[in-house]
């Protein structure tokens, strides 16, 4: 399609059936489609500030044309340009203003629990100045700071002088903005809404009170519950993230997988208790025995952790899981990589962050969290050093040219990007933060070589190298005391007589949660 089709639609974003020629679905404008638009405006016979809506209902047929090149042509510049230049000059930066003093202010009498309504493209800032007020002109100045040091595109300033202006035109001291208020609006007109929360918050005006991503996770969990189970595991998992008076606060991915352990027996005791004092020890047995071998100390875990509380604050009269021990699964021997295994993955990283990744992961045994984190800081290509986790590890060849590499293409790619972590991509070079994590721990899914897989087998590797010696691979790689025998016990096997005689086949490995410590190790189910 033409551009004004394409501009077009991804504006008017409503379809349905067009009430001049009757075709659908169709984007409307006011229930006309573009065809309809254009053939009215063919059909206008005076100037450009005659309304088109009285030819809109004119409308019977649509002349066949080619896009927009019937349009009509001003007459030819008579004097020389201003500045010497094709196009419209640039604007000049907004002032350097302070933030305003409010002074003394008059609390409210009631709090204010109307949502706003705002009305975008209030104020056009190509016809005109902004509007004189103190904390939009203070609201652009941040503004122009983030976007100069973030290296924003010219759309990304555009737009985001834009939502300043709608939500800062007639803001008073001592009002605060509600995030809820907004996120929706800029959400579909294609805007980013963080930079608009930093700016306000940098303001000191934002009142955040947009649900988290666990919020609504944990809403949605906890609806298919019995409402005395629901109540309780919400007042556990409140603790778990804010922490109580003897227990420190638990991350949201640490959240996040201890419900998702305790959710199929909660939501089974729901269809036959009202409570969690009704649930026994032999209940928590027979979950136990029903779920998979390598899942069942996980589950444990989690329960314990659940009725530990409840106990504690006097939520049940007894701790069903105290002394319950479940028998640890047999542990399986990680098989080396074969050249058939690593090949597709070898030939599938293709991109410059695929490449970093997978040589971070196979030299380096770099998990894939630890490789979202890196920093710029953490390469020094002058001393041939690298560090990941806070351990510092020499730099070889292969991946000093690797990062070279990368470094030349983000270089060219982000020039003007504030970001210091070591990888980005096109919607973390506007921001702070790393990447995300299915883009590096979903690389390679679907291959033999994962880049989990290739950091387990590099790891494997040093471990028969060096005569299955733990203190080595905790020199190496850093690991604990436990994670570096249990591969120094996997070495001795492999190397013994017995295990020569059995057949070679390598075990599937899965990508742990990032909430793992540096010690735990998650290796084939």
């Amino acid at each position: 399609m033409c551009m004004s089709c394409y501009n077009f639609t991804g504006r008017y974003r409503d379809l349905g059936d067009c009430a001049g020629c009757q075709r659908g679905p169709q984007p409307l404008r006011r229930d006309y489609c573009r065809l309809c638009w254009h053939q009215a405006y063919l059909d206008r016979p005076s100037g450009p500030n005659t309304p088109l809506a009285p030819y809109l209902i004119k409308v019977c047929f649509q002349q066949l044309f080619l896009a927009d090149l019937d349009h009509r042509r001003a007459a030819p510049r008579r004097i020389e340009r201003r500045h010497g230049a094709k196009g419209r000059p640039h604007k000049p930066p907004p002032a350097v203003v302070a933030r305003p003093v409010p002074g003394w202010l008059q609390p409210p009498l009631f709090d204010d629990v109307l949502p706003r309504r705002y009305r975008w493209r209030r104020v056009d800032l190509r016809n005109g100045p902004p509007p004189d007020n103190p904390w939009l002109a203070y609201g652009l100045h941040l503004a122009h700071a983030m976007a100069e040091t973030r290296g924003f595109s010219i759309d990304k300033r555009m737009h985001l002088q834009r939502v300043l202006v709608m939500l800062l035109a007639n803001h008073q001291a001592g009002e605060l903005i509600r995030a809820s208020d907004f996120d929706s609006l800029i959400h579909r007109h294609g805007g980013n809404v963080e930079h608009t929360v930093a700016v306000l918050d940098a303001m000191e005006v934002l009142a955040d009170d947009r649900p988290t991503t666990l919020d609504i996770y944990l809403n949605e969990k906890l609806g298919a519950l019995s409402a005395g189970i629901a109540a309780e595991t919400q007042r556990w998992l409140h603790t778990l993230r804010e922490g109580g008076p003897r227990s420190k606060p638990r991350k949201p991915e640490t959240v996040n997988a201890y419900l998702r352990q305790v959710h199929p027996a909660l939501l089974d005791w729901s269809g036959r208790y009202d409570h969690l004092r009704e649930v026994t020890r032999e209940d928590i047995h027979t979950h136990l025995t029903e779920r998979p071998a390598r899942q069942r100390s996980y589950a444990l875990t989690a329960l314990r952790s659940l009725f530990g509380w409840a106990k504690k604050n006097g939520v049940v009269f007894g701790n069903p899981t105290t002394r319950l021990r479940v028998e640890p699964p047999a542990e399986r021997i990680w098989q080396p990589l074969t050249t058939a295994q690593l090949s597709p993955t070898l030939t599938a990283a293709t991109t410059p962050v695929a490449r970093v990744c997978v040589v971070l992961a196979g030299v380096h045994a770099a998990r894939h969290s630890e490789i979202r984190l890196l920093q710029l800081e953490d390469v020094d290509l002058a001393n041939r050093r690298i560090t990941i986790a806070g351990h510092e590890r020499p730099l070889d060849d292969l991946t000093r040219r690797v990062i070279t590499g990368w470094l030349d293409y983000r270089r060219g790619r982000w020039p003007n990007t504030a970001n210091r972590h070591l990888l980005l991509s096109q919607e973390s070079a506007v921001n702070l933060g790393p990447i995300s994590r299915p883009l590096v721990g979903h690389l390679l899914r679907g291959l033999p070589g994962t880049l989990e897989s290739l950091r387990i087998d590099r790891q494997l590797e040093e471990a028969v190298t060096s005569g299955a010696d733990p203190l080595h691979l905790a020199v190496v790689f850093g690991l604990n005391e436990s994670t570096a025998v249990r591969y120094a016990n996997n070495a001795r096997r492999l190397l013994s007589e017995d295990h020569a005689a059995m057949p070679v086949s390598s075990a599937r490995t899965q990508v742990p949660d990032d909430d793992n410590d540096r010690g735990e190790h998650s290796g084939s189910p």
